[in-house]
């Protein structure tokens, strides 16, 4: 087990929890076309794709990684999203030839950073994939395969556990839902417009207002990092002030870097006050205490 990972250090992080559906038929990549903010046809059987699901409104329902497997599409997403993404799917597919299943309880899904992923012979596919900031190989696995193939990495790369990939991904400057994503946020506004979106593709659902976006140049908030100044700790939820005592923004994630031996944070920031060196103040709701935090650029290392 590996304690703190850095972008070019070797190591297996375990997804096998994420939500899983495959999407078979013969309008499958048009289909699909029409529901992200990423072009399809960039996803193959070694790369896969980062997008969004959007609303009408372009906020996003669901981010998703896309790649192939054979005549079908696989889609990952965080578990908390697995039956809402299943029905949103589902509700768009109205004439297209299309079929989506749920396989999260039949495939595994491994994802290892770092310069050499070993041979994995049981493997249904291992496309390339930047899902921290940096690259990486997903490993998708029947789940009878699962606990042999992980042995058989771990003899080689260390395992990466749920409390350091946390730490990575924040250092990495990487959104997450239910801290950085939810169905109120933008992506442009959450800084996933080099990952996840496709500017030149066709329409989907949620364009327009990308659009609109990109043309405007302006987002009502904007995901930034943060460097406590002080010794008090940085917490989720934090409110962020000026120095007069206006509300500006908020955090939605926060670490003790090792490698930066410093704590860090994401979170929002209305426009205006997203300048790198801007100083805030970041406190809990009802409490007397402050901590003064620095906005810094993303990633952190």
């Amino acid at each position: 087990m590996i304690s703190e990972l850095g972008p070019k250090q070797g190591a297996v992080f375990d997804l096998t929890r994420r939500a899983k559906i495959r999407v078979t038929g013969a309008d499958r990549l048009r289909y699909l076309n029409g529901q992200i903010s990423n072009d399809i046809r960039k996803a193959g059987a070694t790369t896969a794709i980062h997008a969004c699901v959007l609303n009408a409104k372009g906020r996003v329902n669901a981010d998703v990684f896309i790649t192939t497997d054979g005549d079908s599409y696989l889609v990952d997403t965080d578990y908390e999203m697995r039956e809402q993404l299943v029905a949103r799917l589902e509700r768009y597919a109205i004439a297209d030839d299309v079929e989506i299943t749920d396989v999260t309880h039949d495939l595994a899904l491994l994802h290892i950073v770092g310069p050499d992923t070993p041979p994995v012979q049981s493997a249904v596919a291992m496309p390339r994939a930047e899902r921290y900031g940096c690259g990486g190989i997903d490993i998708w696995l029947p789940r009878p395969s699962y606990d042999k193939a992980l042995q058989e990495l771990l003899a080689e790369l260390p395992f990466c556990d749920e409390a350091t990939a946390e730490t990575f991904r924040i250092e990495q400057g990487v959104p997450r839902w239910g801290h950085e994503l939810s169905e109120e946020i933008i992506p442009t506004e959450a800084n996933l417009e080099g990952s996840a979106i496709d500017y030149a593709k066709g329409c989907y659902i949620g364009q327009e207002v990308i659009s609109r976006i990109k043309m405007s140049g302006q987002t009502n908030k904007r995901l930034c990092g943060f460097v406590a100044l002080g010794a008090a700790p940085l917490e989720s939820a934090m409110r962020l002030t000026t120095s007069e005592g206006k509300d500006v923004g908020s955090i939605t994630s926060a670490a003790i870097s090792r490698r930066l031996g410093k704590q860090i944070g994401l979170g929002f920031v209305k426009r205006g006050f997203t300048a790198i060196g801007t100083r805030l103040d970041a406190s809990v709701d009802g409490a007397d205490s402050v901590t003064a935090v620095e906005i810094t650029g993303l990633p952190f290392v």
